[in-house]
């Protein structure tokens, strides 16, 4: 699993990493009880705190992602798949987003900001 981050956006680190980890479950490079890097070493890899890898993989754990035990590491959780018109929807989302310009960022805060009640 490679992730990436970008440490001059204006998005948090932890965040980034956060994003990347579903990415590479949703990309099929981890799977169902396969363990993510220790926070120790990620954080060494990707030159930042190592208290911003704990965040990201805290944040994973509460969405329910992964397993995080101290002494266990983080383990991926099996996922629901997801329902083929959404997978349509969210790819159709994305190409109309980049056809007007608009980052990756920008369209995440929008969906989160949509998902408000």
């Amino acid at each position: 699993m490679l992730i990436r981050i970008d440490p001059r956006a204006t998005e948090p680190i932890y965040v980034q990493i956060e994003r990347e980890v579903r990415r590479a479950i949703a990309a099929g490079e981890v799977s169902a009880g396969d363990r993510l890097p220790a926070a120790r070493d990620l954080a060494s890899s990707l030159e930042v705190n190592m208290h911003t890898v704990l965040r990201a993989y805290t944040e994973l754990r509460e969405a329910g992602v992964i397993d995080l035990r101290r002494g266990r590491g983080a383990v991926v959780l099996p996922q629901e798949a997801t329902a083929p018109e959404v997978t349509r929807a969210v790819a159709d989302l994305i190409e109309t987003a980049r056809r007007h310009g608009i980052p990756l960022s920008q369209l995440h805060q929008a969906l989160d900001e949509g998902a408000q009640p």
